[in-house]
């Protein structure tokens, strides 16, 4: 498991995002959260989540597609992992399942293992996101994440602007605070 990064070095928090379109709401949440990261944090917005084949052993192990490779040395590189996703019909985005199958291998030592992870987001549905919250956080953890199961903002943007409102943009912020601060057991 990896430790809590020492006072002098800077937090790293890898960001996947769940929508590839240029303009969502949730890569402009990613993007506001990396802008407006507190002092000693640096969040790194995944990208290259498009150019990933769907996960296939056939193609994994010394020839990995050089976007997995990118992907696996991003987080691997990171002290935490966030995900920031809509819901697509009642579960997460393919492209954020895809990018935490690519990150889970090999089995028990993939990127993503022991690695803090939340996920945070929102939708334009009456439950904002709640089951692709949960089924991003259950993937994650059977990948070998610690998953933060109280560190979650579910946003319905029905009639909410959230970038705009300080207080439902104050809540994903310290969602991401949460995350930074959760204290990880050395192995």
């Amino acid at each position: 498991m990896t430790s809590t990064p020492s006072p002098s070095t800077p937090t790293r928090v890898a960001v996947l995002v769940g929508s590839l379109r240029a303009d969502s709401v949730n890569r402009r949440i990613a993007e506001s959260l990396r802008d407006q990261a507190p002092a000693g944090v640096e969040v790194e917005i995944v990208d290259g989540l498009a150019a990933l084949p769907f996960y296939n052993e056939d193609v994994d192990g010394e020839n990995v597609p050089d976007a997995a490779a990118a992907l696996r040395a991003t987080v691997a590189g990171a002290d935490r992992v966030l995900a920031v996703t809509p819901e697509y019909n009642g579960t997460m985005p393919a492209v954020l399942n895809n990018a935490i199958d690519w990150l889970s291998r090999p089995f028990g030592q993939g990127a993503i293992a022991g690695k803090p992870f939340a996920v945070i987001g929102a939708t334009p549905t009456p439950y904002g996101g709640k089951w692709a919250h949960e089924d991003a956080r259950r993937s994650a953890g059977i990948a070998g994440a610690v998953v933060l199961d109280e560190v979650v903002v579910s946003q319905s943007t029905i009639d909410t602007d959230v970038l705009g409102d300080p207080q439902v943009f104050g809540r994903l912020r310290d969602a991401l605070g949460a995350l930074v601060e959760h204290q990880v057991e050395a192995a």
